[in-house]
């Protein structure tokens, strides 16, 4: 679990461009943030540094009165894709707005970071975070993640590159809605517990 940014780290992301979240700081204070999950290195030259949507939120949140140090699930305002599972994340209105917000921080970051500017396939960023970004495109098209005793989904990474297992009651449907965000999508049975998923991966063309 990445742990929260320092007083110093979070003057960086406050202090970003508000309109195209442009960083402003240290090599070693990008490169942190970069490792924390919130923000990515331009591929192309200047190679200047931009917030994520992660950042983005963490930037946007209200500061929160001073308390003691507690231990936290995630750093405030950071946000969590739901994969499926145990989590402990609340339903409701604000969680309606927090996925949307999220999904179309994502479009932007593909905008930004595709070469070609499209925002129909996966950026560099969802591939080295595959569980996450399939999660998110699933949870953002209304699929009820699994939880406890209720089925849903369940994203998990596989051993192979570049591709995670969806599991759950509805697998064409999950098929449907990742190949319409641009991922390659088949589903497969395991040779061991005979147990259906879709094999997923980010679409390159």
């Amino acid at each position: 679990m990445a742990r929260p940014p320092t007083a110093a780290q979070r003057r960086v992301i406050e202090g970003a461009d508000p309109d195209t979240g442009r960083l402003r700081g240290t090599d070693a204070q990008l490169a942190a943030l970069v490792r924390l999950g919130l923000a990515f290195r331009h591929p192309r030259p200047p190679h200047d540094h931009f917030l994520t949507p992660a950042g983005h939120r963490l930037r946007e949140a209200e500061p929160e009165p001073a308390a003691p140090l507690t231990p936290a699930p995630a750093p405030a305002g950071v946000f969590a894709a739901r994969v499926g599972g145990a989590e402990e994340i609340p339903p409701g209105p604000s969680r309606i707005r927090e996925v949307r917000d999220a999904w179309q921080g994502l479009l932007e970051l593909r905008r930004m970071t595709n070469p070609d500017s499209a925002t129909d396939r996966p950026c560099a960023w969802e591939r080295t975070h595959l569980v996450r970004a399939a999660a998110l495109a699933l949870e953002a098209a209304g699929h009820e993640p699994e939880h406890t005793d209720t089925p849903g989904y369940r994203v998990r990474a596989t051993p192979q590159p570049e591709a995670v297992a969806v599991y759950g009651p509805e697998l064409r449907a999950y098929a449907r809605t990742l190949e319409a965000a641009g991922w390659q999508c088949g589903e497969h049975t395991e040779a061991r517990t005979k147990t259906r998923n879709v094999l997923a991966s980010p679409r390159r063309v």
